[in-house]
This record gives C-alpha cells, structure tokens and sequence, in this order.
C-alpha cells in the first residue's frame, strides 16, 4: 500500500504535502501524465455557479475579465480552484492518452470526447488560451489539457445531445439523481432557485410524486417561477428572496397552512439563503444544500440556535449512475430536452 495515495492523486499534490488534491492549494499540472493516469485535450469548462457568479461580479461582468481570474487562478494553483468559493466546476474534452497502468472505472478511449465528473478544484489543469467566455451560461472555452486520477469518473459524451447541452446536464447530474433518492410520493417538496439544477431538481420530484404531493418554487424573479411552470413541474410559485430567511418563512407557511415542507432542495448559486431552507423545512424533514456558495456552519448552528430538528445533506455531487439519471430525465421530456439545446448548445 505504499503508492496508495496515488490512485486519490496525492502524487500531484505540490503544496501543502500530505493532503489529497481537491484540499492541496497547488497542483502540479505538468507532463508527462503518470501511468496511472488519462490525459484529456480540454475543449470546455463549466464552471460551478457560484465560483462563476463570483468571477463574474468581481470581473464586472466583464467576459475578458473573467477569463484572465481564471488564467490567473491556473497558472497559480494548477488548477481551476476558486480562491473565495472554494468550488470549480467539470469539463469536457478528447481523451488524448490513457495511461499504461490506468485501472479507473472510465470507459473510454483515446479520441472519444468525454466529460468529467469529478471537479475542477481537484483536476490538474493547464490553459494555453481561452476562446470565449460564455456569461450567460457558465461555460469557457478554452485550449489546454487536464489530468484524470485513476479514482476520477468521466463519462463519453452521448450521441443524442450536442456537447454543450450535455455538459449543462451533466454539470448537475448529482441533484436530480439525489432528488429521487429524497422524494417520495405525498410529499410537499420546496426548491429554492430556479437555474439548471432548480429546475432538475423539480423535473425529478414531479416525477416521483406523479399525482400526488406539491411541487413548491422559491425564486426572487416572477419569470423564473413562470419559466419553470412552462415545464409542468411546478405547483406552488413563491415569490422570495432566499436571502431574507423569514420572508421565505412566512411565504411557505402561508402556502402550506403553516405545515412547512417535507423535503427543501437548495440550488441558489450565492450565500446567504442557509437559513431559508432550515425555516421552510417541518420538523422532521430534510434540507439538502446543492450549493457551493453553502456556509455549512452557518446551516448547522442556524438550525441549533433556532432549535428546528432537520436533517441537513451536503450536496455531493455523486450518486452512483447519476450521469445516466440526469440525461434520461432529459430525454423523458421533449421540452426540457429543447430547453437544454437552445439554452447551452454552441451554435
């Protein structure tokens, strides 16, 4: 067991030693790639929403501004590692060399075009350019290449959707695939926030509810509640911001009858709205946080110092088979298929 730590990436790990790479503050992206390991010519990065949103305010909405936080973050850590989110994002490009002792779970070949499903704060990652900043959709084009750990998950591109939708979807697959887990039919089930992963989260609730139980959307915008009952999985729009706890409160207990909701799905992208899932939640239910903007400390000793008994989940990005989940929820409904092609494909 004395190599073990490389199979985790431990071996790319420059500072500070001893730790695994997701936590390390600099990679080391260089070649050539270890036997262990599969080199991927990068063509597009989906950043995380909130490290995107971040960069975006930072930048000032600036694409050209965005895109040289990125280079900068790169060229610094070795990675795409958001400095002030903590989060990265997934990527997609051609697989350009498997190593000669690789033993992962990636089944792939040289030349196939993939998309990983591990993060960006923990991939090895060289830019030589970026192409163009995508602002409206959190995508980056870029020419560069990225380094995948034998534990890594990749997963080749499908033929049915083109490469950007599908890496839109496949950005979140662990939402839908872990709302299917949490919902079960009768339930009232809130989701706050209504971008890619909100709108996942209520498709895959709707599903397992069927004619049963509610739907409820939280959102601060009327047009995102109205865009995301165009798609039948909506029953309950609530007009809040997620950031005034108590507003959400008093909107959700009004809609309920003061019963609150058995199982809140947070997908916002900024900080500030732990309190509103903990308030919107029964006792006894559960609040599961796919947000990396989350102050996790913030949502435990919220919910202690208020004395609520929920259940609170760390939205790990994971759940075993959820590229296929998240992809066949898509493809189960024409409209949110068409939604995914015209919103993030590359014309």
């Amino acid at each position: 067991m004395k190599d073990a730590g490389i199979r985790y990436g431990t071996h790319r790990v420059k500072d500070p030693p001893g730790c695994l790479p997701q936590a390390a503050r600099v990679l080391d992206n260089s070649l050539p790639i270890h036997p262990t390991e599969i080199l991927i010519d990068v063509e597009m990065l989906n950043v995380d929403a909130a490290s995107f949103t971040q960069m975006k305010v930072a930048a000032g909405h600036d694409p050209d501004g965005v895109a040289a936080l990125i280079l900068k973050t790169v060229a610094e850590r070795g990675k795409q590692h958001n400095p002030v989110t903590g989060s990265g994002g997934m990527l997609t490009g051609r697989i350009r060399e498997i190593g000669s002792e690789y033993r992962g779970g990636v089944d792939a070949k040289p030349g196939d075009r993939v998309a990983t499903l591990v993060s960006l704060s923990l991939t090895p990652l060289h830019i030589e350019s970026i192409r163009k900043v995508y602002l409206d959709r959190d995508q980056v084009a870029v020419e560069g290449y990225a380094i995948l750990f034998e534990s890594g998950v990749a997963v080749r591109m499908p033929d049915d959707f083109s490469r950007d939708a599908a890496l839109a979807v496949l950005d979140v697959a662990g939402a839908p695939a872990q709302t299917f887990r949490l919902v079960r039919p009768g339930m009232d089930v809130g989701v706050i926030g209504t971008g890619k992963s909100g709108l996942l989260c209520a498709a895959a609730a709707r599903k397992v509810l069927g004619t049963t139980g509610r739907v409820f959307g939280v959102a601060r915008r009327q047009a995102s509640l109205d865009q995301m009952a165009e798609f039948g999985c909506l029953d309950v729009p609530i007009l809040a911001d997620a950031t005034n706890p108590v507003g959400v409160f008093e909107a959700v207990h009004r809609a309920t009858d003061g019963r609150l909701l058995d199982v809140v799905l947070n997908t916002t992208n900024i900080p500030g709205t732990e309190m509103a899932a903990v308030l919107a939640t029964k006792e006894g239910g559960v609040c599961y946080y796919f947000n990396m903007a989350t102050s996790f400390t913030a949502a435990a000793l919220g919910a202690e110092g208020i004395g609520k008994d929920v259940t609170l989940l760390i939205g790990n990005g994971y759940v075993p088979d959820h590229a296929r989940t998240a992809l066949d929820l898509v493809r189960s409904d024409p409209r949110l298929k068409a939604y995914f092609e015209s919103r993030y494909g590359t014309p």
